[in-house]
């Protein structure tokens, strides 16, 4: 049967599990809101030594939305795991980690923005923005509503009954074994990455930069 390595770690309560099919071979999680650097290692190597030298089918690693330094970790640990056992690394949405097989997620974007998804079963969501004034009117009755954090910033009615959850690495791990074969092939051909809700911030190199004379960028 096959072992799958799941990978957590975009919210402050991070996980690790090991699964062969949907048997849980190992579970490990902590919590940490800066740490996740120096706190994943222990778990990943207890979950590596319960391996018993068997090898991987693949790693898969949530990719957020969430901490963007927590997800990196993430993703970086599985990547070399993946490397080490000779099978795909792969990025999943942690939208799809909740046990929450339908419903719409939310949360807060920042500058008077937030973001909905529609999460539904064999299909990777995908988060959009919106103002944060439009957001109850463009989720009214659906249900479930969720988050990963916290929602009073958002200015939802009282009426609308928002659930908290965290993604966890077995929730993960389910929903990687449940996706569309078709899918996993499309996935497992992609680099895994963190989930940007917004482009990249980049500075560019002020004029006379000695990589600009270089040519190098």
């Amino acid at each position: 049967m096959p072992l799958i390595l799941a990978i957590e770690s975009s919210t402050p309560r991070a996980s690790l599990a090991l699964l062969r099919d949907s048997t849980v071979i190992f579970e490990s999680g902590f919590e940490s809101d800066r740490n996740h650097n120096s706190m994943l290692f222990e778990p990943l190597q207890q979950a590596i030594a319960a391996l018993d030298g068997a090898a991987l089918e693949a790693v898969v690693i949530g990719t957020g939305p969430g901490s963007y330094s927590g997800t990196r970790v993430g993703i970086a640990a599985g990547q070399g795991v993946a490397m080490v056992h000779g099978c795909p690394a792969v990025g999943l949405s942690s939208l799809l980690a909740t046990g929450i097989s339908s419903g719409v997620a939310i949360g807060d974007a920042r500058r008077g923005s937030a973001w909905w998804a529609d999460v539904r079963p064999g299909e990777v969501p995908q988060p959009e923005m919106l103002a944060t004034a439009e957001l109850a009117g463009k989720i009214a009755g659906s249900a479930p509503v969720f988050s990963f954090e916290e929602t009073q910033s958002l200015g939802l009615p009282a009426e609308l009954a928002v659930q908290k959850c965290w993604p966890t690495a077995v929730h993960l791990a389910e929903a990687w074994r449940v996706m569309p074969d078709e899918v996993k092939r499309e996935l497992a051909t992609l680099p895994p990455q963190p989930a940007y809700l917004r482009p990249p911030h980049i500075t560019e190199a002020k004029k006379g930069h000695p990589l600009l004379r270089s040519g190098k960028i």
